[in-house]
């Protein structure tokens, strides 16, 4: 699911905005000169695409977006449950609490997703933008701006990543950070569901 959920910056339980519209989400957050976009494969990934395979599938777009952005390093992350693995809840866990914080980046932070999906947390001014992202779904968030990412308790995503500069993603993390008063990916998804049923 795509969606946008917007909460007040001081009571998370006041929402002023909850759409899945493409449309209404590009609308809502073009004013933070956050960019939105949904792409299509110009061919079926197999589930064992590599890195190479998912950039094929996207090269037009993905040149397109390093000649917008200046980006002069793209390269795909990949995060799937491996229960065969003892260790994976802990690697998990570890992969999603690195950027739970509320923090900054000194480039912009820009991730088109493949497959799975993650949450990006936008605060700007008053108010906290939750943008769910999932396979098909590109944001592009101007750095400097506060934000959070979370990828569930059980991270499951592909995603495209474009950079500037080899250390464009360090995170600058905020004091006084707001992001644990504010729901989940998990609680999110929860909370969509029982509204949808």
């Amino acid at each position: 699911m795509t969606l946008l959920h917007v909460m007040a910056e001081d009571d998370p339980t006041t929402v002023l905005l909850h759409t899945e519209d493409p449309d209404e989400i590009v609308q809502a957050l073009a004013p933070l000169n956050v960019r939105f976009e949904r792409w299509e494969a110009e061919e079926p990934l197999p589930d064992d695409a590599s890195s190479e395979d998912v950039l094929k599938a996207y090269r037009e777009e993905v040149d397109r977006l390093c000649v917008q952005g200046d980006f002069r390093l793209v390269d795909v992350v990949r995060l799937k449950p491996d229960d065969s693995d003892p260790e994976w809840p802990q690697k998990a866990h570890a992969a999603r609490t690195k950027f739970l914080e509320e923090h900054t980046h000194d480039e912009d932070e820009v991730r088109f997703f493949v497959e799975g999906s993650g949450c990006f947390y936008l605060h700007v001014g008053s108010s906290v933008y939750a943008v769910v992202c999932e396979a098909g779904d590109l944001l592009w968030v101007p750095q400097g701006t506060a934000h959070w990412f979370d990828m569930g308790t059980r991270p499951e995503f592909t995603a495209i990543r474009f950079f500037q500069e080899e250390d464009g993603w360090i995170g600058n993390f905020l004091p006084n950070s707001i992001a644990s008063r504010f729901p989940t990916l998990d609680e999110l998804r929860a909370d969509h569901l029982a509204h949808n049923s």
